[in-house]
């Protein structure tokens, strides 16, 4: 699992046959962007929990399920890395 932040949602109408009602995000994991299925209805700037590999085409809803990254979970508070060191430091 990793933790990634929302950046915006992608659009794409021309999709094959699997792909055709979910959803999909951009989502920023450290420097890197990647897209994701979105399970989870978020929006952007919320922190997510994303998996991939053969748990993220099962979290899509199918093990068939063309995704090599899916988004499982909003996460309700979390201080990013920068925050985290500056809460010790009070």
């Amino acid at each position: 699992m990793k933790i990634c932040q929302i950046v915006n949602p992608l659009v794409s109408t021309n999709r094959i046959s699997g792909l055709e009602h979910k959803h999909l995000q951009v989502v920023r994991d450290g420097s890197a962007l990647l897209v994701a299925v979105d399970s989870v209805g978020c929006v952007p700037g919320d922190w997510v929990i994303c998996v991939g590999s053969s748990a993220a085409r099962e979290a899509a809803g199918s093990k068939e399920y063309p995704s090599d990254f899916t988004i499982v979970g909003i996460i309700d508070y979390w201080p990013p890395e920068g925050d985290a060191a500056e809460e010790g430091e009070r």
